[in-house]
């Protein structure tokens, strides 16, 4: 039987996990916002205004799996004692442009008739 970390291979990196743990969120937040937006145009072009609350829901629910994403990755980072992966700044420049790309390919879907 192997072991998990044999003698002679560098330590694993103890920032993989809370990089794969951050990703994982980050894809379900992606999939729960696009069946928002699905949803919420659902309810726009049938007039139906359960859908469109249903949708606002689901679009908060994603919003609010981002935001736990970025905190539990500081956190868990925080517990390895591995480096921050990024800059304040360069975060929130990024989260700017992913807002702004968002709104745009929102306000697309919704437009579209």
């Amino acid at each position: 039987m192997t072991s998990a970390n044999p003698a002679g291979r560098p330590p694993r990196d103890p920032g993989l996990q809370p990089e794969r743990t951050a990703l994982a969120w980050n894809r379900t937040a992606l999939a729960v916002a696009v069946n928002g937006v699905l949803v919420l145009r659902a309810g726009l072009v049938g007039s139906a205004p359960l859908f469109l609350g249903v949708g606002a829901v689901l679009l908060l629910a994603a919003a609010g799996a981002t935001a736990y994403s970025s905190v539990r990755k500081r956190q868990l980072l925080r517990a390895v004692g591995a480096p921050p992966t990024s800059s304040p700044t360069a975060l929130a420049l990024a989260a700017l442009v992913t807002l702004l790309a968002s709104g745009a390919g929102i306000a697309s879907i919704l437009t579209i008739r």
